[in-house]
């Protein structure tokens, strides 16, 4: 377990620098293409995965630094370049963290890697929850997961929508219920191999932002799946489940469910992303504001345009350390009893969006435009409350915690 730091070290820079270096030489110039584009950025994807950084161990290495810093460091700087490119590069992640939470060492060993594929043939992955009537709501869900004892298979079916890389995927991992009386608490993850029959894409999202990640619905008709494909195994879930109602019975409290898991496990990433794009936002309405001249000085000298660069300076700096704290309390094993996962998330994207806003403001006309970026980035920024838990989510996690 690693000391809580304010400031990197030194190997840590060296990761930030090189993955600063790929957001600006590559991403960035290629950022406003994809964008209008609104397809999956293939070539961007296989570049990253060239250099190492679309890559298990790459990931692997930033999850398991002792200081909990790896991964926000890596999502801050890769969001800086772009977050719909962004995007498309980790959202593999989030299933990855889904098996990674809830699956056994050789269902690790044997799905994540087919998740990213090779160098030379890239693959990725999705995280199939929401549904069309229960996204926050996770205990309305309606995808079924029956058992076929005899042939020990699950079928799965049901609609799933929101899925990042949602049918294109190579492995999608599925939330699904196997006990309707548990509600949340009788969901269980499934691991769908490549090319299993019954799976398809549905609707295509064109979306606000981020638009080079792709978005889908994800249709599951009768899809079989082999028994090791539940994510733990039965055992633990057949445990599991007993537990659950056992508690119901008694009014306790509940364990706490698959999907969930995977989403505390990564609110502090998703507030990184915020930072990132937040902190892109301010740099270039900083430099806007040093250079563009009006009544004969940079418009920087006036107090109003200062004062706002001043308050995102610092919003932007308090998101951050909300982001590392969390980050180093996950990796430490510290609970959140205030619910400090959530806190950063809901901050980190409340100050995205208001930051990606004020550099609009502050770029006047030529904000509101393509010809530069903030505009993209402010559509961009939108999303940060609303996926992984929306912030109304966030502030009842936080509300009930301190509560207690």
């Amino acid at each position: 377990m690693g000391e809580f730091a304010l400031e990197l070290n030194d190997d840590q820079k060296q990761v930030r620098d090189w993955l600063h270096g790929f957001a600006a030489d590559v991403m960035r110039p290629a950022a406003a293409e994809w964008d209008e584009r609104e397809e999956t950025p293939w070539p961007i994807i296989q570049e990253a995965a060239k250099l190492g950084i679309y890559s298990l161990d790459f990931y692997a290495q930033q999850f398991f630094d002792p200081t909990g810093l790896g991964i926000p460091m890596a999502m801050e700087e890769l969001f800086w370049g772009d977050a719909g490119i962004a995007l498309s590069i980790v959202g593999t992640g989030l299933a990855a963290v889904g098996v990674l939470a809830n699956g056994t060492e050789e269902q690790i060993g044997t799905w994540i890697p087919q998740m990213y594929g090779e160098v030379d043939d890239v693959k990725v992955a999705a995280f199939c929850s929401s549904e069309p009537d229960a996204g926050s709501d996770v205990a309305s869900m309606r995808t079924r997961a029956v058992y076929d004892e005899a042939k020990d298979e699950w079928v799965l079916n049901g609609t799933k929508t929101w899925a990042t890389n949602g049918g294109i995927a190579n492995v999608h991992v599925v939330v699904a219920v196997v006990d309707p009386e548990l509600g949340s608490k009788g969901h269980a993850s499934f691991i769908v191999p490549p090319n299993t029959p019954g799976l398809s894409q549905g609707q295509k999202f064109q979306k606000h932002g981020i638009r080079a990640s792709h978005t889908a619905e994800v249709v599951l008709e009768d899809v079989r799946v082999p028994g090791h494909c539940l994510l733990g195994g039965k055992d633990k879930l057949d445990d599991r489940i007993a537990r659950a109602r056992e508690k119901s019975r008694a009014g306790g409290e509940q364990v706490k469910n698959a999907a969930m898991a995977t989403f505390e496990a990564s609110r502090p990433a998703v507030g990184a992303m915020a930072v990132g794009t937040a902190r892109a936002a301010y740099e270039v309405a900083l430099d806007y504001a040093k250079t563009r001249v009006q009544f004969g000085r940079p418009i920087i000298e006036n107090q109003g345009v200062a004062f706002q660069l001043a308050d995102m300076a610092t919003q932007i700096d308090a998101a951050r350390l909300l982001v590392w704290r969390a980050s180093w309390m996950a990796t430490a094993g510290k609970p959140f009893t205030a619910a400090e996962g959530s806190m950063s998330k809901l901050y980190a994207s409340e100050v995205a969006k208001k930051v990606t806003a004020q550099a609009i403001q502050i770029l006047g006309g030529n904000g509101y435009t393509r010809e530069y970026p903030v505009e993209r980035m402010h559509r961009d920024a939108a999303i940060y409350t609303i996926f992984e838990g929306t912030s109304e989510i966030q502030r009842m996690v936080i509300s009930r915690a301190i509560a207690k």
